[in-house]
């Protein structure tokens, strides 16, 4: 496998699952946090522009998984390679985002 298709999945996994919190608070009307409020990623942004920056993440997480190499679902690697991005940006959104959404703060366990 082409080490650099696996850097692509792994990005591509990263973009899908930060397209959800994006589309599912802009499609339930609320504002949520994006790189266009001030402060960027911070500050809220309306729903309007977060369903347009979720779209916009799904795109690219679509076509760095599905237009780069031959993503197959039944290859470990493959699915490795996307599934740690997404882990990532998960954990990492999750502790981001929980301060100012009443999850955990970055010092709790």
């Amino acid at each position: 496998m082409n080490w650099l298709h696996d850097i692509s999945y792994f990005f591509g996994g990263a973009f899908l699952v930060n397209a959800t919190p994006h589309l599912v608070s802009g499609l339930m009307g609320r504002p949520f946090q994006s790189p266009f409020a001030k402060p960027p990623g911070q500050g809220l942004s309306s729903s309007t522009v977060n369903v347009l920056w979720g779209f916009l993440n799904l795109a690219v997480g679509y076509g760095l998984i599905c237009r780069v190499g031959t993503f197959e679902l039944r290859s470990t690697e493959d699915v490795v390679a996307s599934g740690l991005g997404a882990l990532l940006i998960g954990i990492m959104t999750a502790r981001m985002f929980g301060r100012f959404n009443g999850g955990n703060s970055p010092g709790e366990t």
